[in-house]
């Protein structure tokens, strides 16, 4: 019978494959008879590798790496072999060797076993939830409350001292199974008020105005949104259709001005449109523009009275009103659908106003409606 090798004589070649037999869940007495080695040279192999390797470290790591590849890695260490070596000869990005030997102990300590139990550990489900932490918690909680979005949210305490969490997070935190750090009720606190969206029905107001401009008219500049001063409006309607208010917003900044309205007669809005135009400097006024609903078939009047000129939407072209379609939905957290809007007073509607206008928009690179006007009127009077 041959002698079997000792440890002390066992050729690198040897141990290699004693390491990779066990990677691939032989026993010790399997590996004594593939190999011919002793029982204690065995385990004198595999005991610096970190550890017990169990059948439940032998199932496929799909993108992760395996056990078998972590032995390789040790192999290739013991040879002296590169990162860029040991990669190659595995099929993989040299970085991802060099994060796992870095993390788990250096060239010189790395054990596969134990950087296996470790990543194992480390990809086990369910993990702690971001919103698990009160403290972020509530403060999320706390801007939900205020109708802030969950985006703006996410924006908002990026590099703040609480911590970081996406949108998406806050989002599968009120909707998904198991993720319910945040109250339910806090659902109604998004703009849809639900979890899906629905299709939604369209009600048209059209009627024939008397010299209508058409948006195809209006100045160029309006276009691209860089020269302030271009308007968009509506009116919102309150249940059974008895109650209203009319909506502007600016084009350049989305700054947003609210006016309360007795009824849709073409006079009365007139009037409201009139005084919401009072508030701002005359600059800041250079065009509006609207749908074709009878409630503006005195837009020749008001362009009289203010000197702004109104533009007409083409029928059934909504996005040629982006910003005031957009802010509408917004105010419908306010305003739900099917309620009476009689109610509310002009302050109120100033109110709800100052709480879009401090909102933080991405679409302004995260700042407000409000800080954006405010730089407008420096560079204006300056």
């Amino acid at each position: 019978m041959a002698r079997r090798v000792r440890w002390g004589r066992m050729p690198a070649e040897v141990r290699c494959e004693v390491m990779r037999l066990a990677a691939q869940g032989l026993s010790y007495r399997q590996i004594v008879a593939r190999v011919d080695v002793s029982r204690g040279s065995v385990g004198n192999v595999l005991r610096p590798l970190g550890g017990v390797i169990r059948k439940d470290m032998l199932a496929p790591a799909g993108r992760r790496l395996s056990l078998a590849e972590r032995v390789e890695i040790r192999v290739g260490l013991e040879r002296g072999w590169s990162y860029r070596q040991i990669g190659a000869q595995l099929g993989r990005d040299a970085s991802v060797i060099c994060r796992e030997v870095n993390l788990c102990g250096g060239r010189a300590a790395y054990r596969p076993a134990a950087a296996h139990q470790r990543a194992m550990a480390a990809a086990r489900r369910p993990r702690p939830g971001k919103l698990a932490d009160p403290a972020l918690r509530g403060e999320v909680a706390r801007l939900l409350g205020r109708l802030w979005s969950p985006q703006q949210i996410s924006r908002q305490l990026r590099g703040g001292s609480l911590g970081y969490v996406s949108h998406e997070t806050i989002y599968k935190s009120l909707y998904v199974q198991g993720r319910g750090e945040l109250r339910r009720e806090l659902a109604g606190c998004l703009r849809t008020g639900r979890a899906a969206r629905r299709p939604r029905g369209r009600l048209e107001r059209r009627g024939q105005i008397p010299g209508m401009v058409m948006i195809s008219e209006r100045p160029a500049e309006a276009d691209d949104r860089a020269v302030p001063g271009h308007w968009e409006g509506d009116l919102i309607v309150g249940k059974d259709s008895k109650s209203y208010i009319a909506t502007l917003v600016e084009r350049s900044t989305r700054y947003v001005l609210l006016a309360k309205v007795a009824d849709s007669r073409a006079q009365t809005v007139q009037k409201a449109l009139a005084a919401r135009v009072a508030a701002l400097p005359a600059q800041l006024w250079r065009s509006l523009t609207w749908d074709q609903g009878r409630e503006m078939t005195r837009h020749a009047d008001f362009t009289i009275a203010t000197g702004i000129p109104v533009y007409f939407c083409d029928p059934h072209s909504p996005w040629q009103r982006g910003s005031n379609e957009n802010t509408n939905g917004l105010l419908r957290q306010y305003f739900p659908k099917g309620t009476s809007l009689a109610g509310h007073t002009q302050d109120h509607l100033d109110h709800v106003a100052r709480e879009l206008n401090t909102r933080p928009r991405m679409t302004l690179n995260w700042q407000t409606p409000a800080q954006r006007l405010d730089e407008l009127l420096v560079a204006t009077t300056g």
